[in-house]
């Protein structure tokens, strides 16, 4: 009798164990993980570039940015490989524990013997040597609470009391936190994710309008009751007419877009990074690329964030259960809409806010956290069903 190999007959017994059961193993996606570092590396060259001159006159080290942002981002890729490993279904169990440490750490951020003030804001907490900002934290924490919560509801997402109401309260109470640091830009982000997910789960549509409009006289009354969110909306509404106070930042901004042109000055060779643009390795470093990769630059940064929320949208929608399905889409929200907000301040579409540019602003906090989702995101491109997905809006079934 012919003796036929192994490795020419499947053999019933030699059949992994999950897909026995209907899951599909497979390889990590490397087409999102390459894309995530082509961002990360392009951000270390962009950092350096913006940082080198100021860090050398007040450091003393033109590399002090540089060395902490590579530290950062080579802590950020062992969580990030750690969180690719791990089963993201664990995430649905620690959903509520995480919630709360988060209440926890930003109620320690308001404690000024705890909290770290700087530049008129209490956002940071001290660990030794380590700084961390609990607001950028609370992004993906917010992410995983609603991805939890929207796979719990199922279809009772479309009820306001019994869907909306208390996920409206939770997120209330974060954002309110977050806006006793003060941070108006997070809290505009957690809105955005937490209604972009929302509409994904199916909620009805005149609930969110409704929500919306709701929040609008909420934002006039936090824009409007502050001295300096209301000079950065009146700058908004007319930025060069303060050029040389309230709107000296956007105005350098518009400036570095157009002295770039379409190739750019060179990198390295940027001159608004002396002295003239302010934050331009962390918020307004998409100026700087503006700058010195000119149009051409600028336009693959955007169409890579691009490709990266296409892409997380698709490892999303094939995932195994709703939460994964959620949770992919909620991370991919948070990423994309946050660069999204960016690069809307600082060409000047929105009011000057401070809000880091993904993987490539300067930022241990920002940057880990944003590897950390895609650590996520690739664990959830590991464990998916061979067919694809069903269901109604964005494919989300709640089966």
């Amino acid at each position: 009798m012919a003796h036929r190999s192994a490795g020419t007959l499947a053999l019933p017994w030699s059949q992994p164990s999950n897909q026995r059961s209907g899951k599909q193993r497979v390889p990590a996606d490397h087409t999102l993980l390459a894309v995530t570092m082509i961002l990360a590396l392009l951000g270390l060259v962009m950092v350096f570039s913006a940082s080198a001159i100021v860090a050398g006159n007040r450091f003393q080290d033109p590399g002090f940015f540089l060395k902490r942002q590579i530290a950062w981002f080579a802590f950020g890729l062992l969580l990030m490989h750690l969180a690719s490993r791990v089963d993201y279904m664990v995430w649905k169990k620690l959903s509520v524990p995480i919630l709360i440490c988060m209440v926890g750490l930003l109620v320690m951020v308001l404690v000024p013997s705890i909290g770290v003030a700087a530049k008129g804001a209490r956002r940071w907490l001290r660990i030794g040597p380590i700084s961390m900002q609990p607001a950028e934290m609370v992004k993906l924490v917010v992410v995983i609470y609603m991805a939890a919560y929207l796979a719990k509801k199922g279809e009772k997402i479309t009820l306001f009391r019994e869907g909306l109401l208390p996920a409206m309260i939770v997120i209330g109470l974060l954002s309110g936190l977050v806006l006793l640091e003060p941070d108006l830009g997070t809290v505009v982000v957690l809105g955005l994710v937490t209604i972009g997910m929302w509409f994904l789960a199916g909620a009805r549509i005149p609930h969110l309008l409704a929500l919306g409009l709701g929040a609008i006289p909420v934002a006039l009354a936090l824009v409007l009751g502050s001295s300096y969110r209301r000079q950065r909306l009146m700058t908004f509404l007319a930025p060069w007419k303060d050029a040389s106070d309230g709107g000296f930042q956007i105005t350098q901004s518009f400036l570095s877009f157009g002295s770039g042109g379409p190739f750019g000055v060179g990198l390295g060779e940027g001159k608004q990074k002396l002295y003239f643009l302010p934050e331009a390795h962390t918020d307004f470093v998409l100026a700087l690329v503006g700058e010195e990769l000119g149009l051409i630059g600028t336009v693959t940064v955007i169409l890579l964030f691009a490709f990266f929320v296409w892409r997380g949208f698709q490892i999303s929608a094939r995932a195994r259960v709703p939460f994964g399905r959620y949770l992919g889409m909620g991370i991919t929200l948070l990423i994309g809409g946050q660069a999204l907000v960016n690069a809307a301040v600082v060409t000047g579409l929105l009011p000057t806010k401070g809000l880091t540019l993904p993987f490539i602003s300067y930022g241990g906090s920002s940057l880990v956290i944003s590897l950390i989702g895609v650590g996520i995101l690739l664990s959830i491109s590991r464990d998916r069903h061979a067919g694809g997905y069903r269901g109604g809006r964005g494919g989300l079934d709640h089966g």
